[in-house]
């Protein structure tokens, strides 16, 4: 993924200047003009090029009197998903997006992106991984290789595919590997912020040291899962379904092999030939109006079960989300062992 400056171009540039950059961008031949504050002029393409030059402009030409001045744009931090999503099925693949001054901030690419959600994510990544010993003897479980990569970075790839931009990291086990690995984000075109906890805080407790998000939904989740969830379906299932919170849940099914039987008092009501019960359970990705994170307390222990039942007590509309897709905690040898066999087939 190309560094978003690359399609800006300062307004009094020449077509000649403009020339050169478009031939860089190559299929993604899109210019943003901007002023010396980097604030959205226009935008400039091939074509506005071609049509200046047989209109007897030269290559020496200022681009002022070419460009077009009323691109399509989206805000950092707007909430308007369908927005974006209209612009996807209109063919706009490359967009600017530009923050409550005007100031454009990142550039999208659909060709690159499925989405541009308007999240904050929170990954976990602060646990001891006993149970992968000796493995996380000396290496933090989030950096495991999986393939080719780190666990972590699966999981930080693929949310970055659907536009989430702005990450925090929740570490202490070795989370200076961690640091070191992921640094500010820069080389992924994201930003990464670290949040270290002193003495663990539990499955969510570390968000509470946070106070900087940039958007009105949250989205936290574990480091150490392999899934191909779509995120742009969970969000839009969230906002359809006007909750508070969602949580994936993993549905597992039991198949009882004899006959079930239901009884009152002692008698006989009703029986179910061998049947199969469905259960679902907690699938560790979290989806949240920023909101709701006022319940969890500061610099404590708490889990994502402790703020579900206090947000359920406080009458908050806490969802399911049941996930079909594929989805692996690797938090054993054997599920690392399967991570390893599974990930080559899988498409993330």
């Amino acid at each position: 993924m190309r560094p978003y400056n690359e399609h800006l171009i300062p307004i009094g540039s020449t077509v000649k200047q403009a020339l050169v950059s478009l031939n860089v961008l190559s299929q993604d031949a899109i210019l943003f003009v901007v002023d010396s504050n980097n604030k959205l002029i226009g935008s400039l393409t091939d074509g506005d090029v071609r049509r200046g030059l047989l209109n007897d402009f030269t290559v020496d030409t200022k681009i002022d009197l070419i460009i077009q001045p009323n691109p399509c744009f989206v805000r950092k931090g707007e909430n308007n998903i369908q927005k974006i999503i209209t612009y996807r099925e209109e063919n706009i693949r490359i967009l600017p997006v530009l923050d409550d001054k005007g100031k454009v901030v990142n550039v999208i690419n659909f060709r690159n992106l499925k989405s541009y959600l308007p999240v904050d994510a929170v990954i976990m990544a602060g646990g001891r991984g006993q149970r992968l010993q000796p493995l996380t003897d000396t290496t933090p479980k989030p950096l495991l290789k999986v393939g080719s990569k780190p666990i972590m970075e699966h999981n930080l790839d693929r949310l970055a595919k659907y536009g989430i931009d702005d990450f925090w990291v929740s570490v202490k086990y070795l989370g200076d590997q961690i640091e070191n690995y992921f640094g500010n984000g820069k080389q992924k075109n994201v930003k990464i912020e670290y949040v270290w906890e002193i003495e663990p805080l539990g499955t969510i407790g570390a968000v509470s040291k946070i106070t900087n998000f940039k958007h009105d939904y949250v989205l936290v989740t574990n480091s150490d899962l392999l899934t191909n969830i779509d995120y742009e379906n969970f969000f839009l299932d969230f906002v359809t379904q006007e909750a508070d919170f969602a949580v994936l849940t993993i549905p597992y099914q039991v198949n009882i092999p004899y006959a079930v039987l239901e009884t009152k008092d002692g008698a006989i009501k009703s029986f179910k030939e061998k049947p199969t019960y469905t259960y679902y359970s907690n699938g560790g990705i979290y989806l949240m109006k920023k909101e709701v994170l006022k319940y969890i307390p500061k610099n404590r222990f708490y889990n994502s079960t402790d703020l579900m039942e206090n947000l359920i007590k406080n009458n908050y509309k806490v969802i399911s989300y049941p996930f079909l897709g594929y989805w692996l905690d690797v938090g054993k040898h054997e599920d690392f062992e399967k991570a390893q066999a599974d990930i080559n087939s899988l498409k993330f």
